[in-house]
C-alpha cells in the first residue's frame, strides 16, 4: 500500500543512487524473473521495453483498498496525474505528461484499452468507469513517444488485463464500508477445468451518500472472461462486461465557496440559491460490451492474432442551464441523451526472423473503429419545474470512424543493443447527420476527416544483464472529440471545423534497472521533451455549451524518478517523483502554465510484514498548486496528504480470509482534490474529503 514520508526530489535521488550501489556491491547477484509488457508490439520484456513503462501487479492495486476507483492503486505511477473528483456522474481525471489534463469529463488525450479492447472511441473520448478492479491482473502504463504507436490520443496508454485462473475453482464474497456510506458488495468466481477452460466471472455494488451535498451514486459492474487453448499453437479469449451508474452531480464551487462550504453542491455566489439541487443535476450510465481474441502460431517464425468487440453506450445527463438561456432558437437544451453503438477489429501479424542477419521481430496490423451515436437534447423543465425532461431541442446522428494501418519492428543490432522503429497511420472520420431543423436552427450537418503519420524510433542499450539505457522520438496526434466539435466559439451553427488535431513531437531518454542484491526490485528514470502544435484547449464557456480552439504552440519537459523495492524481508518501499513544466509557447497566455497540472509530484510508500497474515503500510503524497484557468488567474494550492492501513489474511484449510481497514488523509487537511478546467461561471473547485475510513472482509473457498 502507499506511504506517508516527507522526501524532498533530491533526496529521492540520492535514495536511488544508494540501492543501484548496494546491488552493484553484490558479486553474485541472483537472476530476477522478466516482466513482460503485454501491451507493446512483440510483448517484449520489462527490462528491454525502450519506454518508460510501469507494471502493476492486480493483487497490488486490491490489497487494502475498497476496489472502486483505479485512483487507489495508480498514485505511485510517475507522470501520470489521476485524481478522484468525488463525483461519481464525472469519470476521474486521468493525464500522462500533461496530455489529457483539459478534460472536464471522461478522459481525453490517453489511449484506455481493457483485455486489447479499446476503451477510448476513435475521436479520443475514453472512459474508466466500467473497468472492474476485483478481476484485475495487471495495469501497464506506457509513457513517452512509443506510445505514438498506439494511433489518435496517445499522449500515453493505459492497458488493464483481466486475470487468467489456474488451479482449483474457487468462489469469493466480500463487503466493504466506508465514511459518507459508502458500501461496496462483491462476489467473484474462477478456477480451470480438467480441460484447460480457464474463467472468471466477478460482479459488484457500490453505493454511497457523497461526500459532498448531492454527489450520491449507485454504481453496479460485472465483468466475466473465458481462455482456453485450441490445440497445441492457438488460443482463444472472450471477454464480456456490463456496467450501469446513476449518479448525482455536484459541480463546482468558486474559490470563496469553497473556502467557506467545501462539502455543499454548486450555488450561485450572489444570493446563495441552490443550482445543482433545483435542477437535480445527475446522470445514468449504461453499458455492455463483448469482444474476442484469437491468437494462433503458424510455425516457429509466424503468429497472427485478431481481436474483434462490439457494444453499446447509453446516457441521460441533466445540466443545471437556467432556462432563459435555452430560449434561443438554435440552443441544444440542458438534457442530454445519447446512444452509441461501438465495434471493431484489430488483425495483426508478427514475425520473428532470428536467422536474419540482423535479427528482427516485424509486427503489422490494421485496425479499424467504429461509433454510431444517436444524440438528442431536451429541455431540462416542464413549465416551472426544473431538473425533468421537456421539449426536444437537438436530434442528430453522428458517425465516428478510425482506419489505421501499422508496422512496427524491432531490430537486435548487437548482443547488446536493439533498434525499434515504427510507423502508424491514423485517419479518423467524423460524420453528423442533424435532424432537428427549425426556423432560426438551420441544418447543422458536416463532415470532416483528418489523418495524420505516426513515425516512432527508439534506440535502447543493455549495459548489463541487469541495466538498460534507452532514447526515443515520436510524433503523435490528438484530434478533437465530437463533444469539441460540437459547437463554435462565434456562436454559429454547424461543427466547429476550424478546430484542428493537435501534433505533438516528442522525446526521451531513460534509464531503467533491476536490482539483485540484497535490495531487490526495479528502479527507473527518465527525461522527457515534447512540443506541441495546435494545442486543443477552451475558448470558454457560455450558455451551458463550452467551446474549444487551438492555441499555437505548448511545450512540456520534465523528469521522472521510480523506485519499487523491497528493503529487506519485511520491509518493500514505493516512490515515485514527477516534475512536469507544461506551458503556452504562443498567443495570449505565452509564458503561463497549462491548467489541470501540478508542476510537482511525490509518492512515497512503505510497508511492512511482522508476520506472514499481517500487513501494515503508510504512504504519503504531495501534489503541487493546479492552475484553474489558461489566463493562471486561480490557482488550487498544494497539498499533502498522508495515508495508513493494515490488512490480515488467514489460511483456514481451504477457506481464506481477507480483511482490511484504513484511513485516508490522516491529518484532515482541507485541500482541493481537483479542479474543473475553464469553468465559465468560475466553479473550478472540487473538494476533497477530510479524514475518512473503509474497511472490508472477504472469504474465499477453493475447490
Amino acid at each position: 500500500m502507499p506511504v506517508t514520508v516527507t522526501c524532498r526530489p533530491p533526496a529521492l535521488a540520492l535514495l536511488l543512487t544508494g540501492l543501484a550501489a548496494s546491488a552493484h556491491a553484490q558479486t553474485e547477484p541472483p537472476t530476477l524473473e522478466a516482466v513482460e509488457v503485454r501491451s507493446a508490439p512483440g510483448t517484449p520484456s520489462l527490462q528491454a521495453l525502450p519506454t518508460s513503462a510501469t507494471v502493476l501487479d492486480g493483487e497490488q492495486l486490491r490489497d487494502r483498498q475498497l476496489q472502486v476507483n483505479l485512483s487507489e492503486g495508480l498514485a505511485g505511477v510517475p507522470g501520470l496525474q489521476i485524481k478522484n473528483r468525488q463525483n461519481y456522474a464525472q469519470d476521474l481525471q486521468l493525464s500522462v505528461r500533461g496530455y489529457g489534463a483539459r478534460s472536464t469529463f471522461g478522459v481525453r488525450g490517453v489511449r484506455l484499452y481493457v483485455d486489447g479492447i479499446p476503451a477510448t472511441m476513435p475521436d479520443g473520448q475514453g472512459s474508466l468507469s466500467h473497468i472492474d478492479i476485483a478481476s484485475l491482473e495487471r495495469v501497464e502504463v506506457l509513457r513517452g513517444p512509443y506510445s505514438a504507436l498506439y494511433g489518435n490520443s496517445a499522449g500515453g496508454v493505459v492497458s488493464l488485463f483481466t486475470e487468467t485462473p489456474e488451479g482449483r475453482p474457487f468462489v469469493e464474497g466480500g463487503v466493504s464500508f466506508g465514511s459518507d456510506g459508502q458500501q461496496r458488495l462483491s462476489a467473484k468466481a474462477g478456477g480451470q477445468t480438467a480441460q484447460g477452460l480457464s474463467y472468471v466471472v466477478s460482479a459488484s455494488r457500490f453505493m454511497t451518500d457523497g461526500w459532498r451535498d448531492h454527489s450520491a451514486a449507485d454504481r453496479n459492474v460485472a465483468n466475466a472472461k473465458l481462455s482456453t487453448a485450441l490445440g497445441d499453437d492457438a488460443r482463444l479469449t472472450l471477454v464480456a462486461n456490463t456496467m450501469a451508474s446513476d449518479a448525482q452531480d455536484p459541480q463546482g464551487l468558486t474559490w470563496a465557496q469553497y473556502q467557506a462550504t467545501p462539502r455543499r453542491a454548486s450555488y450561485r455566489a450572489d444570493n446563495g440559491a441552490a443550482v445543482a439541487e433545483s435542477f437535480n443535476t445527475r446522470k445514468s450510465l449504461q453499458q455492455t460490451q463483448v469482444g474476442a481474441t484469437y491468437e494462433r502460431r503458424l510455425d516457429g517464425v509466424h503468429s497472427v492474432a485478431l481481436t474483434a468487440y462490439a457494444g453499446h453506450r447509453s446516457m441521460a445527463q441533466y445540466q443545471s442551464i437556467p432556462a432563459a438561456t435555452q430560449a434561443a432558437a438554435g440552443h441544444a437544451g440542458g438534457v442530454i441523451d445519447m446512444s452509441r453503438n461501438y465495434a471493431g477489429v484489430d488483425a495483426r501479424w508478427t514475425g520473428r526472423f532470428s536467422d536474419a542477419p540482423v535479427p528482427v521481430t516485424v509486427t503489422a496490423g490494421l485496425a479499424v473503429d467504429r461509433v454510431d451515436e444517436d444524440r438528442q437534447g431536451y429541455e431540462n423543465f416542464v413549465g416551472s419545474t426544473l431538473g425533468v425532461q421537456g421539449e426536444l431541442r437537438r436530434d442528430e446522428k453522428n458517425t465516428i470512424t478510425n482506419v489505421d494501418p501499422y508496422i512496427q519492428a524491432t531490430w537486435q543490432l548487437a548482443p547488446a543493443w536493439s533498434l525499434d522503429t515504427g510507423l502508424r497511420y491514423s485517419r479518423v472520420k467524423f460524420v453528423s447527420d442533424d435532424h432537428y431543423l427549425r426556423p432560426g436552427n438551420p441544418d447543422d450537418s458536416g463532415t470532416v476527416t483528418h489523418h495524420q503519420a505516426l513515425p516512432v524510433v527508439a534506440l535502447s542499450h543493455q549495459v548489463t544483464p541487469d541495466a538498460t539505457v534507452y532514447a526515443s522520438a515520436g510524433r503523435g496526434f490528438e484530434t478533437p472529440t465530437f463533444t469539441e466539435l460540437s459547437y463554435r466559439p462565434d456562436g454559429a451553427g454547424g461543427l466547429n471545423l476550424a478546430l484542428q488535431p493537435s501534433v505533438s513531437t516528442q522525446y526521451e531518454l531513460g534509464w531503467r534497472q533491476r536490482l539483485a542484491g540484497r535490495v531487490q526490485g526495479l528502479w527507473s528514470a527518465a527525461v522527457f521533451h515534447s512540443r506541441t502544435d495546435d494545442e486543443i484547449v477552451s475558448a470558454g464557456g457560455t450558455g451551458g455549451r463550452t467551446t474549444f480552439r487551438n492555441a499555437g504552440t505548448t511545450r512540456r519537459y520534465g523528469a521522472e524518478l521510480q523506485a519499487d523495492v523491497r528493503l529487506a524481508r519485511q520491509w518493500a518501499l514505493q516512490a515515485a517523483y514527477t516534475y512536469l513544466n507544461a506551458e503556452f509557447r504562443e498567443g495570449e497566455f505565452a509564458g503561463r502554465m497549462l491548467p489541470g497540472l501540478s508542476k510537482q509530484h511525490l509518492f512515497v510508500g512503505l510497508n511492512y510484514r511482522p508476520a506472514p497474515a499481517w500487513r501494515l503500510g503508510v504512504s504519503a503524497q504531495h501534489a503541487g498548486k493546479v492552475y484553474v484557468n489558461d489566463a493562471n488567474s486561480e490557482a488550487a494550492p498544494a497539498f499533502t496528504i498522508a495515508s495508513a492501513s493494515v490488512g490480515y489474511t488467514r489460511q483456514l484449510g481451504d477457506w481464506t480470509l481477507n480483511a482490511f481497514a484504513r484511513v485516508d488523509n490522516l491529518f484532515d487537511r482541507q485541500y482541493v482534490g481537483s479542479v474543473i478546467v475553464n469553468d465559465g461561471n468560475s466553479r473550478y473547485y472540487e473538494s476533497a474529503p477530510g479524514r475518512n475510513w473503509a474497511t472490508g472482509v472477504s472469504l474465499r473457498y477453493n475447490f
